[in-house]
């Protein structure tokens, strides 16, 4: 997969509004239920809204949900063993290559799938149609702190900003803003992880912080810490952020230095209903559910028609908003997928340290 380097509006392949569903959606009225699989949270609860239960009542295909981590050694084991349970997965692009490379994926019939070429560009891919666009931002307790953050050089300033800070337990994207914090352009970053002494580098400005920071492993917690007060300010997916905004708290992001990247949709190999499946995806990619998946969080569609159907204050709280790209890191999904086991073993070591 190619690195993603420019905002939706400069992605998109040409306009296709209302295009019709291919695959004769009453295909399994009778079958047993279609699993899905997504990060859950604020997310799979706008899904429940937006595509499982429309798509339900228009296709009388029931839909099962269900929440994991991103891991591929759950799916690893179902497609070695045979014993396939899932059939739509939410994938990050890195382990959406990765598992594509290990044939844990159906490879995308982009035909079958009746499409055409009105997705992004970036939403194409070998195993996985790509679904929404996000970022992990800079967050922060507007209540906690007087002189708010604008960068990761901020975020290491334990003297300017005193207090606990969170990260992402894993190397991407912490690794990423360790350089950035420490004077790498976000264009050059890359560039320099790619050297032994990038990396010697980004572990070295780990090095500076590691005493003040806590580590997060689910979406979930960021928002609920900074509410909380157990930290001052903290890496999150936007959309959590968004969805805390969204129940009166005071939390702020900052779009400056985030990093991008897209979640696709990929069916798993083996999967029983890969029909439905089929069907499950192009609900999923029209570009009214993509506006109403999108007005209930705000993570970009990657249907450009849906963008339109968006009003201005919900464009704003995009990542692919053209101010909020500014400044903006493209996820280089070839890197971790070259790079990711390696540095994540290594993170994982000194982490434990």
């Amino acid at each position: 997969m190619t690195q993603h380097r420019f905002p939706l509006s400069r992605l998109g392949r040409g306009i296709a509004v209302g295009s019709l569903m291919t695959l004769g959606l009453g295909v399994a009225a009778s079958a047993q239920a279609l699993t899905v699989i997504s990060f859950g949270g604020a997310s799979g609860e706008a899904m429940e809204k937006a595509y499982y239960g429309p798509f339900s009542d228009e296709t009388g295909i029931r839909v099962t949900p269900g929440d994991y981590n991103g891991e591929l050694s759950r799916i690893r084991a179902m497609v070695e063993t045979g014993n396939v349970s899932w059939d739509v997965v939410e994938m990050e692009s890195p382990e959406l290559v990765r598992g594509c490379f290990e044939g844990l994926f159906e490879p995308i019939d982009w035909q079958r799938l009746g499409l055409g070429n009105v997705l992004i560009d970036a939403a194409f891919d070998e195993c996985g149609v790509g679904t929404f666009v996000w970022s992990t931002v800079l967050a922060y307790d507007a209540d906690a702190l007087d002189n708010p953050p604008s960068s990761w050089a901020d975020f290491w300033d334990v003297e300017q900003f005193p207090g606990t800070r969170g990260l992402r337990r894993g190397a991407k994207y912490t690794l990423e803003f360790a350089l950035m914090a420490d004077g790498v352009p976000a264009e050059e970053v890359y560039d320099v992880l790619r050297t032994d002494e990038g990396v010697e580098r980004a572990f070295a400005k780990l090095d500076e912080i590691k005493p003040h920071i806590q580590w997060w492993e689910a979406g979930a917690q960021p928002p609920q810490w900074l509410v909380a007060g157990d930290v001052v300010m903290t890496s999150s997916y936007n959309g959590r952020i968004a969805a805390a905004q969204e129940e009166g708290t005071n939390l702020e992001i900052v779009w400056n230095e985030s990093i991008y990247d897209l979640d696709y949709w990929a069916i798993v190999a083996g999967s029983d209903y890969v029909d439905e499946a089929y069907a499950f995806i192009e609900f999923a990619s029209q570009p009214e559910n993509q506006a109403a998946y999108s007005s209930e969080i705000p993570y970009g569609p990657v249907h450009p028609a849906a963008i339109e159907q968006l009003d201005e204050d919900q464009a704003r709280r995009m990542p692919t908003h053209d101010e909020n790209m500014e400044g903006a890191l493209a996820i280089d999904t070839g890197f971790w997928v070259d790079h990711g086991e390696e540095l994540e073993q290594r993170f994982s070591a000194w982490a434990a340290r």
